[in-house]
């Protein structure tokens, strides 16, 4: 396995637990478990058995047991905290770019926006709302399948917000495209973005 296919320790972390819980699991149900290619898996294992964190040994039945080394363990740990590090790390960078923005809407007299993208950021900006006064009138999302979110409605489409003065990209997985159709329908002027999100704005909408 290259080592551009070992770049993603969410990967290596599942399956180092799922080694660890269930030595018996075939790779298929392993790739089910991840939502992951059969393949994907297999080269996991291999590149696992090479560092020496999982071990393979034959059993009836033409079957094989997994299990992990103390190598296995210390690296289940390790990616452990490491993926904990990096929430920790996204909060506090989108708990300061929501905070700005909410600010920046404060600035400019918005009493309510609409949060375009049900997501972790929708949660923080939320917290963030709280703190200026300024109100949250729904989460658009067409694509999520409740009704709620955080106790706040959720909408398929702008037009079912209600009245709002601007609306807070908060999209982690299209945030673009959500800029951009956010834009489109209000106008660039009433759309802030975190600056994590990297979108692509005219400079003058920027939060930093």
């Amino acid at each position: 396995m290259q080592n551009s296919e070992t770049e993603d320790p969410e990967i290596l972390l599942n399956l180092l637990a799922s080694v660890g819980r269930d030595g018996q699991s075939s790779q298929r149900v392993r790739a089910s478990e991840f939502g992951i290619a059969l393949g994907l898996v297999n080269s996991y294992i291999k590149y696992c058995v090479r560092k020496g964190y999982i071990k393979v040994k034959r059993i009836p039945a033409q079957r094989y047991f997994y299990f992990l080394t103390p190598q296995g363990f210390a690296e289940k740990s390790r990616l452990t905290v490491l993926l904990l590090s990096h929430s920790l790390a996204f909060f506090r960078q989108a708990r300061a770019d929501c905070s700005a923005v909410f600010k920046m809407a404060e600035v400019r007299g918005w009493r309510s926006v609409a949060l375009a993208g049900a997501s972790e950021l929708a949660e923080i900006s939320a917290l963030c709302a709280r703190e200026t006064g300024i109100v949250i009138t729904a989460v658009v999302d067409a694509n999520f399948a409740g009704e709620r979110f955080i106790d706040l409605p959720v909408v398929r489409s702008l037009d079912a917000a209600g009245p709002f003065d601007g609306i807070v990209v908060t999209d982690r997985f299209a945030p673009q495209d959500g800029y951009n159709a956010a834009a489109a329908i209000v106008g660039a002027g009433r759309v802030l973005v975190p600056s994590l999100l990297n979108v692509t704005v005219p400079a003058a909408q920027v939060a930093a």
